[in-house]
């Protein structure tokens, strides 16, 4: 059975959903080097897998993300599709959404996102704080 992405968002892999790029400008913050903040949401469907979210090392020194319960700024994350611990269901109970977004060290980027599941990986360029002009 094939399972749509999260409302509004942008599938990757078949098991990721992003929110929409660009839903609010970033919000100035003072966390160490990273100066501008902007939640976007995540979701995962609901199975066993896990997911691997990486800013490319390249990228490193203007991003970083967060997403799920007790995770602080990082490169990489792992998540579990399946809802182990507090987080926001959505719809009947497919999609599990995580808390979260990216830090950056500029107002606005179209930021690259590396995501890998069950041996596959997909590039995904997320507007923060602006519109990309493609996505991969």
């Amino acid at each position: 059975m094939r399972s749509e992405p999260a409302p509004g968002g942008k599938a990757v892999l078949g098991v990721i959903s992003l929110g929409r790029d660009f839903l609010q400008p970033t919000v100035p913050v003072h966390q160490g080097s990273w100066r501008y903040w902007e939640k976007h949401g995540l979701y995962l469907l609901d199975g066993r897998q896990t997911v691997t979210i990486t800013v490319p090392e390249a990228w490193r020194n203007r991003a970083a993300i967060t997403w799920g319960p007790n995770v602080s700024i990082v490169s990489t994350l792992r998540l579990s599709g399946t809802l182990l611990s507090p987080g926001c269901p959505v719809g009947p109970l497919r999609w599990n959404g995580y808390p979260g977004g990216f830090y950056l060290r500029s107002r606005s980027a179209c930021v690259p996102l590396v995501f890998a599941v069950a041996g596959r990986s997909a590039e995904v360029h997320v507007g923060v704080g602006r519109r990309c002009g493609r996505s991969r």
